[in-house]
């Protein structure tokens, strides 16, 4: 499957429907189920690169998405960065934590020697961007390549491949289960991919490991609301790291932190 300039961390998946030029409906619950990708582990993927560890996980994501839309309007609760929320409140990890994270070497999610050097080399360089402007360690084990998965205790998150062409990657937010605290590279991104590269793409999916939201869920974008469980930490960024391109977003190049993008980091995990 060939990924064209539209094409980001992961299919768009679609949370309104259109009835009109202008106007926009909720999804019905069928429609939402339908629109989602299940994973052989049988965890579902939503909003393009985040995952549901259940039916009755992507039903609440659901009754989230609903209630925003219902009861407050697209993105209008909270008038580039904005944090996940769970229960109103920051879905962070403590500030100044170490994450631990392996890379499969063998295993049914095992990377090729090539692919496997080549997401060392794009984690490292992505995970080193956010560390140098947010209070926060991720760090490779690679003691633990040969047995990296997602029932490997030892560390944090996995970070494994997958053959699906349903998204470029996908990660997760801290608040999630270790069952779902991994990020899937999938095959297709070892391909052309272009203005993206590797990194690119590993720098938008750790924003989500840290706690960061897509930043066209907020209603400056327009389009692509997903939900209103988040906190802005800073004006609107259509150049965010965390932007879909084809959510109205204006970075054209590669997928690299802006400004604004490393203001709101180190808000929240100042040094």
């Amino acid at each position: 499957m060939k990924f064209s300039a539209v094409w980001i961390a992961g299919l768009m998946f679609a949370t309104v429907a259109c009835s009109g030029e202008d106007e926009q409906q909720p999804l019905t619950w069928e429609e939402f189920q339908a629109q989602a990708y299940q994973e052989p582990s049988g965890s579902y993927v939503v909003d393009g690169d985040m995952p549901a560890e259940n039916l009755d996980r992507l039903h609440d994501y659901y009754l989230d998405y609903r209630k925003s839309f219902d009861d407050d309007g697209i993105g209008e609760s909270q008038h580039g960065l904005a944090v996940n929320t769970v229960g109103g409140f920051d879905d962070l990890w403590p500030n100044g934590s170490t994450l631990t994270y392996c890379v499969a070497a063998s295993g049914g999610q095992a990377f090729s020697p090539d692919e496997y050097n080549a997401v060392v080399a794009s984690m490292d360089a992505a995970t080193a961007e956010w560390e140098a402007t947010a209070n926060i360690s991720l760090v490779h084990d690679s003691s633990q390549d040969g047995a990296c998965d997602a029932f490997n205790p030892n560390v944090t998150f996995d970070v494994g491949r997958v053959c699906s062409g349903q998204f470029l990657a996908r990660a997760f937010f801290p608040s999630q289960s270790r069952q779902t605290r991994n990020i899937l590279v999938d095959c297709t991104s070892f391909g052309p991919i272009p203005p993206w590269t590797l990194t690119g793409v590993l720098r938008h999916e750790t924003g989500h490991t840290i706690g960061f939201r897509h930043e066209h869920t907020r209603p400056e974008a327009g389009t692509c609301f997903e939900d209103n469980n988040w906190r802005p930490l800073t004006g609107y960024d259509s150049s965010s790291v965390m932007h879909y391109p084809q959510c109205n977003g204006t970075q054209g190049g590669d997928l690299v932190l802006t400004d604004t993008d490393r203001a709101g980091a180190s808000s929240v995990y100042p040094f």
